[in-house]
């Protein structure tokens, strides 16, 4: 015979993704909080949001506070992506497009390896950027940022972790995070750190 079910954690908190890899990835980093901790898939089908801003700031704030709208409850969204000095912060917010609609990541690192050809080395500098929005029910959105700077190689290196992984080195290890395991990846991790700073203040957080 089942016992009573288990009291709620605390506030709903819904994340943004319907994704159940990267629900269980945002859950983890938000491990331990007092929070009932929802996707965009507990609420049923909801619209997607037209991520139109020209910052991971602004599109972070688009998908949360969309979200938010949609639920009634607080919500959680991120944006991240990949900024290339010698290419003027490209990709940038089109990271995940960069080589046009419907690319693949291979597309998309070849534009890059094309677009830095004849760049040298000391000059492929470039760093990671994630930004986490939460927005609550009659306040303001708050944002976090995590960075993770880096160096674009002239190849693929590495067959794990995903998108421009490959060819994002971290100077001081010597490897692309695609060489990387998962844990190792996470003590570098642009999105590891921005959902660090979103977890100090949710710790703090109380519902007025």
């Amino acid at each position: 015979m089942s016992g009573p079910p288990a009291p709620p954690r605390g506030p709903v908190l819904v994340l943004a993704t319907a994704n159940p890899d990267k629900a269980r990835e945002m859950a983890a980093l938000l491990e331990g909080l007092p929070f009932d901790l929802k996707t965009r898939a507990d609420f049923g089908p909801l619209p997607d949001v037209d991520e139109t801003a020209d910052t991971f700031a602004g599109n972070a704030i688009l998908k949360a506070e969309a979200l938010m709208e949609a639920t009634g409850h607080m919500a959680l969204a991120d944006d991240s992506g990949l900024c290339v000095d010698a290419l003027n912060g490209a990709p940038g917010v089109w990271s995940a497009r960069f080589a046009g609609p419907g690319c693949t990541y291979a597309d998309n690192n070849r534009k890059l390896l094309q677009n830095l050809a004849h760049v040298p080395d000391e000059q492929r500098t470039a760093r990671f950027v994630c930004v986490v929005a939460i927005a609550r029910p009659g306040a303001e959105p708050v944002t976090f940022e995590g960075t993770c700077e880096g160096m674009i190689a002239r190849e693929n290196h590495g067959e794990m972790g995903f998108g421009y992984d490959p060819l994002f080195v971290i100077p001081t290890d010597g490897r692309s995070f695609a060489q990387m395991t998962r844990e190792e990846k996470a003590a570098h991790s642009h999105r590891a750190r921005a959902f660090a700073k979103a977890g100090e203040w949710l710790e703090k957080y109380r519902p007025t």
